[in-house]
């Protein structure tokens, strides 16, 4: 009713994208009190109502005016004593159920506009309801809770978004630990770039790195398939294959098949094993296979079996020592110099890489290396996801940045496939869902194909999660400061998006396209968001708000060093000063204090 204390003005326009409305003249305050509390009319991204009978429609106000927009008259002459809204509708409520998202019926004009109260965002917000969970208080009101269903967010995907130092660690972190807070049976796995998580989880996360004695981070290289493999030892270009590259092919198969009945895992049948199976092998024996093929010498000419071979001292391949051969006589008499020369181009390349230390993680995984080695990767499974603490934290600091990628696609894809290949197990799969969360997404999540020999390998894993995770209980999270940069399938995938202070006009284009339409006047907000404030839209939240995400403590150490303070003090020059920042890159280890 007009003479309610909440009556706002009227509808005067509209069109399936908005609704206009005309402030009433007779409210005297631009800022009227209403049951104690000030309320501040016109203020954009604020929410208002249309009553229509037992019918409550809700809208978000997306630009203040005191000229209609229906005026065409360039002559027109304001009037400043009138005030007009443009309303853009996002939900309804009927009688005493609850808010839905969407429309059904739209205002006519004349219709009735109301000021929303606090009360009335409780009743659309509401009392949290099982599954859901806090994510913050409501940006007009400190005592609102502000609550997501955790199923949309974890199943749907989302994606937190944000410049630097708008708040997007502090919102990851918070969000993790209420996950872990209301479900005690959450699974979440970090990869965490940067390492910065560790501080913000101490005692409340499993945590894996390279070089860690108690926890290290182990990747065994043959989990990759043949493609990933071959061109990371290689730098075979994918779907181009020469002779050598069957020749690679058909060993690794060969040393897999003879490892089928060996697996600690369970016996596979060989029928079944490729390439691509996941299955270990003595990849140092490969190489000393190759290495003694192309160098042995031989006492005859055609001939060349070991039998014949001119060898003078056996070598050892877990060290990586070739065998040592009689020189060949360049007069065609014996020795005579082997004729397998086909693997020339990979056998130096196969040593570099298996001798480099930085890859030791890979290619000297304890524990993990063959069938030899005392587990097998369902022990690696069970380390990553079956413990007490529920998070895991893969910290990839000291992996050399160009295995980024490929580690990131390896761990995604073998998590993935244990979802999709156990979604009927108990413990796992649809019956024990599991969040994959991934920090600084943008370094390894890159839009568009770019250089196919270098990227690739992360994006279609995680891709693939994405577009087909939610039906083996396996969501993802993705956290960037550049979603401009980011995949376009994952983002056009992402179901809710937690967006905080954006100020590059192209991030914010990508999210303003990747958001539901009727929401721009909230994405027109994001460069002037406060830090740890954010816009979240999306599945996971009853109606698209502005929210104050709480800090948390202790907090991820990814703030900003006190350069005043930095810089205010003088340190003594001396010449052991760096030696020890030299040797952490030449170790890549980070130094500890």
């Amino acid at each position: 009713m007009k003479t309610d204390i909440t009556y706002l003005g009227r509808v005067i326009n509209v069109n399936s994208a908005s609704v206009e409305v005309e402030i009433s003249k007779d409210i005297p305050s631009a800022a009227p009190i209403i049951n104690g509390r000030l309320y501040k009319l016109g203020q954009i991204g604020t929410f208002v109502k249309f009553p229509i009978g037992n019918l409550t429609l809700y809208g978000l106000v997306s630009s203040v005016s005191n000229t209609p927009s229906t005026i065409d008259n360039i002559d027109y002459e304001p009037d400043y004593g009138s005030r007009f809204l443009q309303v853009q509708l996002v939900g309804e409520k009927l009688g005493n159920e609850s808010f839905e998202k969407g429309i059904g019926t739209f205002p006519t004009i004349n219709d009735e506009v109301h000021i929303v109260t606090e009360d009335d965002l409780k009743e659309i917000y509401g009392v949290k309801k099982n599954g859901h969970i806090e994510i913050g208080k409501h940006a007009s009101s400190e005592n609102l809770p502000v609550y997501v269903s955790l199923h949309n967010l974890v199943l749907r995907h989302s994606a937190i978004l944000g410049s630097t130092g708008s708040g997007k660690s502090n919102t990851t972190a918070h969000i993790i630990k209420t996950v872990l807070d209301n479900g005690e049976g959450a699974r979440l796995i970090l990869v965490d770039t940067h390492g910065e998580y560790s501080s913000a989880f101490e005692g409340k996360a499993k945590v894996f790195k390279i070089n860690d004695k108690t926890n290290p981070l182990i990747i065994p290289f043959w989990t990759m398939n043949f493609d990933e493999l071959s061109f990371f030892l290689v730098g075979r270009p994918d779907g181009q294959e020469k002779p050598e590259d069957k020749q690679l092919r058909d060993k690794i198969l060969e040393l897999k098949k003879a490892n089928a009945t060996l697996l600690k895992a369970g016996a596979v049948d060989v029928d079944y094993i490729t390439a691509d199976s996941p299955i270990p092998f003595d990849i140092k024996k490969m190489w000393y296979d190759f290495d003694r093929e192309m160098n042995a010498t031989y006492n005859h000419a055609s001939d060349h079996i070991a039998a014949n071979e001119c060898l003078e001292e056996e070598g050892d391949p877990s060290i990586l020592k070739p065998a040592k051969f009689q020189p060949h006589s360049p007069n065609n008499t014996a020795p005579y110099k082997s004729k397998k020369q086909t693997m020339y181009p990979y056998v130096g390349k196969i040593y570099s890489r298996l001798k480099d230390s930085r890859y030791s993680f890979m290619f000297n995984p304890s524990d993990y290396y063959d069938t030899t080695s005392e587990n097998d990767i369902d022990h690696l499974l069970r380390n990553w996801i079956e413990h007490e603490q529920r998070l895991t934290i893969l910290d990839l600091s000291g992996i050399p940045f160009e295995l980024i990628d490929i580690s990131v696609g390896l761990i995604t894809r073998f998590l993935y496939d244990s979802m999709y290949w156990g979604r009927f197990e108990e413990y796992t799969g649809r019956n024990r869902p599991l969040l994959m969360v991934y920090e600084e997404a943008h370094s390894y999540l890159p839009r568009g194909e770019k250089n196919s020999n270098v990227y690739g390998y992360a994006r279609k894993a995680v891709e693939r999660i994405f577009k087909e995770g939610r039906k083996f209980g396996i969501g993802a999270m993705v956290i960037t400061q550049r979603p401009s940069e980011i995949s376009e399938t994952i983002l056009a995938q992402v179901g809710t998006f937690i967006a905080l202070r954006l100020t590059n006009s192209g991030d914010k284009g990508t999210v303003q396209s990747s958001a539901p339409n009727n929401m721009n006047s909230l994405i027109e907000l994001l460069p002037s968001l406060r830090v740890g404030e954010a816009i979240i839209v999306g599945e996971a939240i009853n109606i698209p708000s502005r929210v104050r995400i709480n800090l948390v403590e202790p907090r991820p150490s990814s703030n900003d060093p006190d350069l005043a303070k930095a810089w205010s003090n003088t340190f003594e020059s001396k010449e052991d000063n760096y030696k020890s920042v030299v040797k952490a890159i030449r170790e890549q280890k980070n130094i500890n204090k």
